[in-house]
């Protein structure tokens, strides 16, 4: 084999394996994101189906109801509400007419069932993500709402020492 051919061959060699690492690592990322949806986007149905992801906004004032360890509330976006059940602990900071983000999937009678429940982590904080569906609905949102530099605060998570 000529030294020519051998360069070649090594050089196809290194970009299958380059190629096959790359996707490997892009399934693996593919598999493991999870996306934030609003309410509204949520009953306009652009939210996946069977698969997990994050519904925000606030929760509905009068909406939260306990049942020993299941809790069950309602997340509005001042648009749309979705209700949300959860079997948990919910963190100290969650609060009615407060923000929330909860993680889960969609069942098919329209209940969002959370595996996870993320509450404000102080007065300030909320997801900017959160706050821009709050801000085109219309309800006014703090000077720090949209996740400020200020605010490094990541939102408690229930199990979280």
């Amino acid at each position: 084999m000529r030294p020519r051919h051998r360069r070649l061959a090594l050089i196809l060699g290194a970009a299958t394996v380059f190629g096959v690492a790359v996707g490997l690592v892009l399934y693996a990322l593919n598999s493991n994101i999870v996306f934030f949806y609003t309410p509204t986007q949520v009953a306009q149905q652009e939210a996946p189906k069977g698969r997990h992801f994050r519904v925000g906004g606030l929760v509905q004032p009068g909406s939260l109801q306990r049942d020993g360890t299941r809790v069950s509330f309602v997340v509005t976006d001042n648009v749309r509400q979705i209700p949300v059940t959860y079997t948990g602990s919910l963190p100290d900071l969650f609060k009615e007419g407060k923000g929330v983000v909860a993680q889960g999937s969609l069942a098919a009678d329209g209940t969002f069932t959370a595996s996870e429940v993320l509450a404000k982590h102080d007065e300030n904080y909320m997801p900017p993500e959160a706050a821009e569906a709050l801000r085109r609905a219309g309800h006014p949102v703090g000077p720090g709402g949209a996740g400020s530099a200020g605010n490094s605060g990541s939102a408690g998570s229930v199990g979280q020492p």
